[in-house]
C-alpha cells in the first residue's frame, strides 16, 4: 500500500510527470494538494479562454484562484506549465473515457454520440474555447523550438478516434471508412468552429450539421439503434 505524505510538486517538472514518479516509489500527493491544483487549473482555464494565453499573468491567476503568490508558486512556476497541464488533462480525459467504454463493451454508436454531443455543446460555447490560447501558446518561439507537443496531442487524439472507429467497424456498427481521413474531418472541423466562435457568432445549427454528417459517414444505415434516433432530429 502506498504512503501519503504532505508534499509539494517540484515546479520544474509537470504534475503528470511528478505523479508518475510518485506512483513508482509508492507515494501519493495529498488530497488537498490535488484539489488545489485542480482549482488553479479551473480558474486559469477561464482566464485563458477569455484573454488568450499571452495576456494572462501569474498575478491574474493568483487573484482568480484567491491564492497568495506563494500558494500559487508552490504548485506552478509559470503560466506555460499550467497551460500545458490543462491541455494534457483534456486529451487524457477523452482517451480514458473511450477506453473505459470500449472495455465495458458499450455500443460504438453510443460512444460516438456521447463524444459528438459534447463536441456540439463545446463548439457553440465560445466563452470556454481555448482555441486562441492554444494558437498563442504553441506559436511562442521557445515552445515552437521544442518537440511539437501540439502534434503529439493530435496523435493521441487520433489514436483514440482510431480505436473507436476500429471498434465500431468490428461490431458492424460503422462503415469501413478511411479512418485517417474521417478523423481529420472531425478534428479540424471541430477546432475550426471553436476558433471561429471567438471571432464571429456561431449558432447551434452549424455544429449540429457537422455532427449529423459525421454520423452519416460512420454509422451504418442498417444499424437501427435507438441511440441514433435519440440524437438525430428529423
Amino acid at each position: 500500500m502506498g504512503l501519503t505524505f504532505d508534499i509539494d510538486v517540484p515546479t520544474h517538472v509537470s504534475y503528470n510527470t511528478f505523479r508518475h514518479i510518485c506512483r513508482k516509489v509508492g507515494l501519493h500527493m495529498n488530497k488537498r494538494g490535488r484539489e488545489t491544483r485542480k482549482h488553479i487549473k479551473k480558474c486559469a482555464c477561464s482566464l485563458f479562454a477569455e484573454k488568450g494565453f499571452k495576456q494572462v499573468t501569474m498575478k491574474d491567476i493568483c487573484e482568480a484562484a484567491q491564492l497568495s503568490r506563494g500558494g500559487l508558486y508552490g504548485h506552478y512556476e509559470s503560466t506555460c506549465q499550467i497551460f500545458q497541464e490543462i491541455i494534457d488533462d483534456m486529451t487524457g480525459q477523452q482517451e480514458n473515457e473511450v477506453d473505459l467504454k470500449i472495455k465495458q463493451n458499450q455500443s460504438a454508436v453510443t460512444i460516438l454520440n456521447d463524444i459528438l454531443h459534447k463536441y456540439e455543446k463545446e463548439m457553440v460555447d465560445s466563452q470556454s474555447s481555448l482555441s486562441v490560447a492554444i494558437y498563442e501558446y504553441f506559436s511562442i518561439h521557445d515552445i515552437a523550438r521544442q518537440k511539437n507537443t501540439l502534434y503529439e496531442q493530435y496523435l493521441i487524439t487520433a489514436n483514440t478516434w482510431k480505436k473507436l472507429m476500429e471498434y465500431g467497424i468490428a461490431r458492424q456498427e460503422f462503415h469501413e471508412v478511411d479512418i485517417d481521413a474521417v478523423f481529420d474531418l472531425i478534428v479540424f472541423s471541430y477546432q475550426g468552429v471553436r476558433m471561429y466562435s471567438k471571432l464571429m457568432p456561431i449558432n447551434e445549427e452549424i455544429p449540429f450539421r457537422i455532427a449529423r454528417q459525421i454520423r452519416k459517414i460512420l454509422v451504418r444505415s442498417d444499424c437501427n439503434d435507438n441511440h441514433i434516433s435519440s440524437f438525430l432530429r428529423e
